[in-house]
């Protein structure tokens, strides 16, 4: 079996794990010329622990999780009005078993898992298919024939896109946007968070695993705004022009921002599609069902539904995608009710453990 995965993010390197495991011969193909800095701490819970034990990669996720040892809530002026040794937004509780780990940490532990051909600085133009195969043509010119192709290539999906066609019917808009970058740490955080809303803005920050780095989450409230996710300048003016009223020490962050060579911006969305496949393509993570980071499930889903791909693409191809989203379908609803629950301040924790719980693999 060839299969061909667009996204290396989190589910693509695992779905290639696994398939690897049951003998497929896999490809990779990734728009970012090297592997992907940056970025969000994420969590891994419930089923997807089960994943990474089984992939054999969980002692290492826990030997570089965050270590957080809580947070703060701060006015407008920075003045502290709550804390918590207890728990934190991002996190959750301490004393749960999640894995809080950042980003890119993940993406290279179970990329290094996978062994797998990488393409990186490539990305697909062109898919036709017929009942035997699947014809792909790459923006470097190159072709390849598979047995099939999967987008695990996230919110904005290239593969989606070629196949099921514009994203604007699949993507559902929750009213946020945010900003992901890192920047010194002139706050001299240590292992610590630091929260502030007000009004339609608002700001989280954090120390990174190397304590001299913070990680900024600096975003706004808005209706449907025209943008394109790729283009840094302008999404940096967005958030300059939606958080500068901030203050504080807001105006240090957007000077930071500005400098960051590894800005991220984007909404907080949902997808929701009838169906996640086309024939002999299938879409997995994000690209299919993303929950949005207000769930604080999206890399869990992502891991538990490459593992639930391979497996029934491994059990028998003829029907794989039947199967594979008939057991998927439940735990993302479920998970994709979270992100709805309390806009805002969150699910639950209680809500989050029985979501994250709640499919059997």
């Amino acid at each position: 079996m060839r299969v061909l995965i667009s996204g290396v993010g989190v589910g693509g390197p695992v779905l290639a794990h696994w398939l690897r495991r049951n003998g497929a011969e896999v490809t990779l193909v990734e728009r970012a010329a090297t592997p992907r800095t940056g970025g969000q701490a994420v969590d891994i819970r419930g089923a997807a622990l089960t994943v990474a034990d089984r992939m054999g990669v969980l002692e290492q996720a826990r030997a570089v999780r965050t270590t957080m040892r809580g947070m703060s809530m701060v006015d407008g002026d920075g003045n502290e009005t709550m804390r918590s040794t207890e728990e934190t937004v991002s996190g959750g509780r301490f004393d749960s078993p999640d894995i809080e780990i950042l980003r890119d940490d993940l993406t290279a532990i179970v990329t290094a898992a996978t062994d797998a051909e990488y393409l990186y600085g490539d990305s697909i133009v062109a898919i036709d298919q017929d009942e035997h195969g699947v014809d792909v043509t790459f923006e470097s010119g190159a072709r390849g024939r598979y047995d099939h192709v999967v987008g695990a290539d996230g919110l904005h999906s290239n593969v989606r896109d070629l196949v099921f066609g514009p994203e604007r019917q699949f993507l559902h808009h929750l009213g946020t946007y945010v900003s992901i970058y890192t920047a010194p740490n002139f706050l001299g955080l240590d292992h610590w968070q630091v929260w502030h809303h007000e009004g339609e803005a608002g700001f989280g920050l954090f120390s990174d695993r190397d304590t001299d780095v913070m990680r900024v989450n600096l975003g706004f409230e808005a209706g449907p705004i025209d943008y394109d996710p790729r283009d840094t300048e302008g999404n940096k003016r967005l958030v300059e022009e939606h958080c500068s009223s901030l203050r504080w020490e807001t105006p240090r962050l957007i000077e930071a921002m500005w400098k960051a060579d590894d800005f991220y911006f984007d909404a907080m969305a949902q997808v929701k599609m009838d169906s996640w496949s086309r024939g002999r393509v299938t879409l997995v993570g994000d690209a299919g069902y993303c929950a949005s980071p207000l769930s604080g499930q999206g890399t869990s889903l992502a891991m538990v539904g490459a593992y639930v791909l391979a497996e029934e693409l491994g059990r028998k191809p003829a029907g794989a995608f039947e199967r594979y989203e008939e057991r998927m379908r439940p735990f993302v609803a479920r998970n994709q009710t979270l992100a709805l629950e309390n806009p805002g301040q969150g699910a639950s924790p209680e809500n989050v453990r029985q979501a994250a719980e709640s499919i059997v693999i």
